[in-house]
């Protein structure tokens, strides 16, 4: 079976995901085109090679139309999304302090029922804009079980009902366009599984919309209930909620490399910051036996 597995030894956001993909051999003009066809606007995509610590890798991200003025500051900081489980799309974003990369959804929710200056979209919603696109079922339904576990998670955490769950206006063209855009992408690659190591979550605490939290961020604790994962000296989020909603959703098996696994391809998608490691995740496709 045509595989990937995910080597998490720096964390893993959405657009590390999607970049990694975009190396191994999605052509970035055809994802620019499948993601149109959700019909979101207010954004553009970047994606360009970065060097991480000597490795070549692809950066990739969404810029909103709302943060254009502030790209100069915020282009080497991969994520504008904080997700931290927390504020995924808020312009300001205290991210940058952070080690990771992110983007999810945190920043996406609201849970305390406080409407901000953004628009906010349910999960009703979000499922609307994904069922009318023009995808396979495949990739509708994959792309909804990423959201229904983000939401659940946040749901959880927050105490509140699933139903209560919304995602900034923001935060949620972000999310949309990297749980689709990642699920779209596997299947342009024809992968069949997926496999991940243990995810390398980093440590210390990250600032977000409800205060500080531990790392990791209690969201995406939640997600990573029964996958191995550990922390390091490196400080800052490594792994943001959607990341982790992606693995959770889509990873069939999640320990070492397996032996059975021949790859033919090597691929890196870049974090936004720079680290005392490479800051990329890394990709193995190729041949094995089903997990």
């Amino acid at each position: 079976m045509k595989t990937l597995y995910l080597d998490c030894f720096s964390g893993i956001s959405g657009n590390m995901f999607i970049g990694m993909l975009i190396q191994a051999g999605v052509p970035f003009e055809e994802f620019q085109k499948a993601m149109a066809q959700l019909g979101l606007d207010g954004y553009s995509l970047i994606c360009q090679p970065v060097n991480k610590l000597g490795i070549q890798s692809v950066y990739y991200n969404v810029l909103l139309d709302s943060e254009q003025d502030h790209h100069h500051h915020h282009d080497h900081e991969e994520g504008h999304h904080h997700d931290h489980g927390h504020e995924e799309g808020h312009g300001h974003h205290d991210h940058h302090n952070h080690g990771q990369t992110v983007k999810t959804a945190a920043s996406l929710i609201d849970a305390t029922g406080h409407h901000h200056h953004h628009q906010h979209r349910g999960l009703a919603d979000i499922t609307a804009i994904i069922e009318a696109s023009p995808f396979t079922e495949e990739i509708k339904q994959k792309s909804l079980a990423v959201f229904q576990a983000l939401a659940e998670a946040e749901a959880k955490v927050h105490g509140v009902p699933v139903s209560d769950i919304h995602f900034h206006e923001v935060g949620a063209i972000d999310c949309i366009l990297d749980i689709v855009g990642t699920i779209w992408a596997l299947d342009y690659l024809h992968i069949e599984q997926i496999g991940t190591s243990a995810l390398h979550v980093g440590s210390g605490f990250v600032r977000c919309a409800h205060g500080i939290m531990p790392v990791p961020a209690p969201a995406t604790a939640e997600l990573l209930a029964g996958l191995p994962y550990y922390s390091t000296d490196i400080d800052g989020e490594l792994v943001t909620p959607t990341g982790a909603a992606l693995v959770k959703t889509l990873a069939s098996y999640a320990g070492p490399r397996p032996e059975e696994l021949i790859h033919e391809t090597t691929a890196y998608g870049a974090g936004t910051k720079d680290l005392a490691i490479p800051n990329v995740l890394r990709g193995f496709i190729g041949e094995c036996k089903a997990f």
